[in-house]
């Protein structure tokens, strides 16, 4: 199961129709809401690390 970047909730990677890849990283996203949150503002939900690219 992966976590939803914006809400925390485990989320079914084989199943859910809401994804969105950043930096070469999938991320996947229990509602349209949640990902269209992400997509504003990646940078916001992943770690220092993936904001660099290293």
């Amino acid at each position: 199961m992966a976590i939803d970047p914006v809400c925390g909730m485990e989320v079914d990677e084989r199943s859910t129709k809401d994804k969105s890849t950043y930096l070469g990283v999938a991320y996947f996203f229990c509602s349209k809401d949640c990902k269209e949150e992400f997509d504003a503002e990646p940078a916001e939900y992943v770690g220092d690390d993936r904001k660099t690219g290293t």
